[in-house]
């Protein structure tokens, strides 16, 4: 018998330490045959299906070493009945696409919209989310970054416990509403970013260690084991891997991948996986004549992630820039504790507009230790460094899940928006951000093991105890109601400071495409003056200047000339000596 091809069988699997294997499909079971490879053989530990479906929809799994129970197909694409039942086939390929003239984003002068399926919506589906895609456009929106939508136990949660990662999470439609989704927003001219995690997985459902060595046990990270990215077995896994964000660039059509917490990945070989991203992400790109956008989510502050890969980096498009966060964070609201505290100084903003990064070396109060490394500047333009003002972690970790509209008011938030969209970088806006929403973001969960639903709540609220709250105040992650609460209300936008909020934002995103400048100049056209005992802060981009008065105070501010193009507030005045009047919490933006 001539076995097919590594990956031409629909249900071929990888099972390399198992002695038996049984396909169970359609209710027949077909025993399955491995493939005796030699080591480093690429087919070594697979195993095929003589005689299965080759055709047709079908409920499927897998009887490993003599389970009584099938187990769900590691690569499974859909999970109708959950993470626990049986995994049923899709093609995607039968999705009759009308992207065809979709030419794709660059990062470079884009704006990111960062949202979570279940909350965005009332419905909390794919398909509602595609009925805000006009609204997206309208207020300017480049791309749409969805949370990880994977396969997870439960009916809902943020995405990052997830178990399944070629799997679309059943509620939020499957994977057809997901292309529908894609090809939606394309229609609308909106790029599609997918938040994928492939750091950990979560903590139900995780049958990959019945198949072969995807965990490294005994060497964990934050969330749980490693996944085994260097050890023995692990050329399969990183292939995996690497398949799974082919297939959303691909199958999906999206046209980016966030990668998360890219610093939890224990990979000690020569070539990292991070650089096998950055590769994949350039032959996607040539295959389909579109961009392919990787941007990694690290504390790291190491600009190699995204240097060139001649130049020894890992050739990424993007990162994400916690500092600038902090620093806009502190000097809008005046929190300074934690990992705040080096921040609390418009020297810190300063220092961030004009380098990058603050901690490029710098010693850092919170790590206790110096943290970073400068950016080269001859090799990375500041749009590489994806920023914001608030975001679903810098939200949804906090004890209460407050957003700053819950606690600010318009002249801050205002302050907040111009900070972000008129920054030398990639803006990312969280989601109602932009009218100021004021339903919290919280931890959310529906684990269904009644256990594993108490540990997490009591592991929440004892985090939060550790640092001065009161238990009373930290939601329990399991009760319904924390996640209804954390669902848009919609309504707000078209109301008072909400509805001249969410004006701001579109005036802002509007002049930053308008205007060069705003939207494409790099470290060397930026430069920042400010005063530390007044409260305002000066940057210059080029043609345009933005003047910032964090202070509550009325404050006069020397400029450099032009026109007053935007302010967020209507007492702003330029005298004829050149000087900027801005009212307490306001800011100004003039081009030449």
């Amino acid at each position: 018998m001539t076995l097919p091809a590594h990956g031409t069988a629909r249900f071929d699997l990888w099972a390399p330490e198992a002695d038996a294997v049984t396909l169970v499909a359609g209710g027949e079971r077909y025993p399955m045959v491995r493939r005796d490879g030699a080591a480093g053989d690429p087919t070594a530990g697979w195993w095929t299906a003589p005689g299965a479906p080759a055709s047709g929809d079908v409920d499927y799994g897998y009887l490993v070493d003599g389970d009584s129970t099938p187990l769900p197909d590691p690569r499974s694409r859909r999970q109708p009945e959950g993470v626990h039942a049986l995994s049923r086939t899709f093609d995607a390929g039968q999705h009759r696409w009308t992207d065809g003239q979709w030419a794709g984003r660059d990062l470079r002068g884009a704006v990111i919209y960062e949202l979570h399926v279940g909350t965005f919506t009332p419905e909390g589906t794919l398909d509602a989310a595609a009925g805000k895609l006009d609204y997206l456009a309208g207020l300017g929106i480049d791309f749409v970054e969805l949370l990880p939508v994977n396969g997870f136990n439960g009916t809902h949660n943020w995405g990052y416990d997830g178990v399944l990662w070629y799997a679309v999470h059943e509620g939020y439609g499957g994977p057809a509403a997901y292309q529908r989704f894609v090809d939606a927003a394309h229609a609308a001219g909106l790029g599609v970013i997918q938040d994928v995690v492939y750091n950990h997985l979560g903590p139900s459902g995780n049958y990959l260690p019945r198949f072969g060595p995807y965990l490294k046990s005994g060497e964990g990270n934050t969330w749980g084991d490693s996944v085994n990215l260097d050890g023995p077995g692990s050329d399969e896994v990183r292939r995996y891997i690497l398949d799974n964000a082919a297939m959303w660039l691909r199958d999906y059509h999206v046209d980016g991948l966030r990668l998360d917490a890219v610093h939890a990945f224990r990979d000690e070989r020569a070539v990292h996986l991070l650089e096998e991203f950055g590769a994949l992400a350039d032959q996607v790109s040539a295959e389909t004549g579109r961009p392919a956008t990787m941007i990694a989510e690290s504390d790291l502050n190491d600009p190699r992630l995204l240097y060139p890969r001649d130049a020894n980096g890992y050739g990424l498009a993007g990162q994400w820039s916690d500092d600038f966060h902090h620093a806009v964070h502190v000097n809008v609201s005046g929190e300074a504790t934690g990992y705040y505290a080096d921040f609390e100084s418009l020297a810190a903003l300063a220092k961030v507009l004009e380098r990058g990064f603050f901690h490029d070396g710098s010693y850092s109060s919170f790590r206790g230790r110096h943290h970073g490394r400068p950016i080269s500047q001859a090799l990375v333009h500041p749009a590489a460094l994806v920023v914001c003002s608030q975001n679903h972690d810098q939200v949804g970790n906090r004890a209460t899940g407050d957003r700053l509209s819950q606690t600010l008011g318009y002249g801050q938030l205002a302050l907040a928006a111009v900070a972000t969209l008129t920054s030398p970088f990639t803006p990312m806006l969280f989601m109602g951000e932009e009218y100021g929403a004021t339903t919290p973001w919280q931890f959310f969960t529906s684990h269904p093991e009644p256990e594993l639903g108490t540990a997490t709540a009591e592991g929440r609220i004892k985090e939060f105890e550790r640092m001065g709250w009161d238990a009373a105040v930290v939601p329990d992650p399991q009760d319904p109601q924390t996640f209804t609460r954390s669902k848009l209300n919609w309504a707000e936008a078209g109301e008072g400071d909400h509805a001249r909020l969410l004006e701001l934002y579109r005036a802002l995103i509007a002049l930053r495409r308008s205007t060069p400048d705003l939207a494409g100049a790099g470290f060397g056209e930026t430069a920042v003056d400010f005063s530390e005992d007044d409260g305002w802060l000066r940057l210059r981009r080029g043609s345009a200047e933005v003047a910032m008065n964090f202070s509550a105070e009325t404050r006069r501010i020397p400029v450099g000339g032009g026109s007053l193009a935007l302010t967020t507030d209507d007492g702003v005045l330029l005298d004829a000596a050149g000087r900027l009047e801005l009212p307490g919490h306001s800011a100004a933006i003039l081009i030449n």
